[in-house]
């Protein structure tokens, strides 16, 4: 259950920021923008599950001993990955997305991907 949810709030942001960013924002403008309109959404998918498991959590009837536990952590697991969500899965994002398009490769050896100089072979060597 706690899979399911953080899953599609994380999918949630990264797919906005990619909307966002396909519609020429700036990464980190996209990225902030995101935040602050699936903030609402995030947090009321949360907080539904929240007060539907308080019940579950802090009952005192038959059972509840069995029971109660697994409402206890299914609420810390849901405040614990919302924090998550909201606050390393947007840090995540940057980080890879510098990765995939290469730039802390060539901001480390300051020089552009189009500056590369091929090493020729000499003639003689292409013959044998």
């Amino acid at each position: 259950m706690l899979m399911g949810l953080v899953t599609k709030n994380g999918i949630l942001l990264v797919d906005y920021i990619n909307v966002l960013r396909g519609r020429g924002l700036e990464r980190w403008e996209a990225t902030l923008q995101a935040g602050q309109t699936r903030l609402r959404p995030i947090l009321m998918t949360t907080f539904a599950m929240i007060f539907g498991m308080i019940p579950v959590a802090f009952s005192f009837g038959e059972g509840s001993e069995f029971r109660s536990p697994m409402g206890q952590a299914v609420i810390g697991g849901l405040i614990t990955s919302t924090l998550l969500t909201l606050f390393i899965v947007p840090i995540v994002y940057t980080i890879l997305d510098d990765l995939s398009f290469g730039k802390i490769f060539h901001k480390i050896f300051k020089r552009s991907p189009s500056k590369r100089r091929v090493k020729e072979i000499p003639a003689s060597e292409t013959n044998k």
